[in-house]
């Protein structure tokens, strides 16, 4: 038996619960990118240089890619563990350069006006959240209803027991 956590045929591609993971965590990868991608890329480069990254207009372009690129990968259970570790790092990235200096709490209310709540930058919670997901979709495989299942049935490797 093969119990390399990245294997896609070390998995037991019987459960149906990765899918809910999948699919919010692949969703909000790919709405982030797409974020940075309308929104252009030179914008969050300039954040990037604020904060003193080598080569902000590259990373910048990394970024986007890796998040469009890797939450697609992630909604459709495809190469699942190999795909989560650049979305690993970009969150570590993100959180100890940014989230982590406004708390831990993804809510910040700032105030109160009569349109209804501010909200200052977020803190590192969501940050964590996405990576604890990915942790999880690394050690149980995509699930029953991915293209990892799908490729390893193909191969002809029967499901765990």
């Amino acid at each position: 038996m093969n119990n390399n956590i990245f294997s896609v045929a070390a998995k037991d591609y019987r459960q149906v619960a990765p899918l809910f993971l999948r699919l919010a965590v692949g969703f909000g990868f790919m709405a982030h990118g797409w974020a940075k991608l309308s929104r252009g890329p030179e914008g969050f480069a300039k954040l990037l240089t604020l904060l003193h990254v080598p080569f902000p207009h590259i990373m910048a372009w990394i970024s986007v890619l890796i998040e469009i690129l890797g939450g697609m990968a992630i909604f459709a259970g495809i190469f699942v563990s190999l795909s989560a570790l650049p979305l690993i790092c970009t969150m570590l990235v993100a959180m100890f350069s940014i989230h982590i200096h406004y708390g831990y709490s993804s809510i910040n209310t700032i105030g109160l006006t009569a349109k209804g709540p501010l909200f200052g930058p977020p803190g590192y919670e969501i940050n964590l959240l996405y990576i604890a997901a990915l942790i999880a979709l690394v050690i149980s495989g995509a699930g029953k209803f991915s293209l990892d299942a799908a490729m390893a049935k193909r191969r002809g490797r029967r499901p765990h027991i």
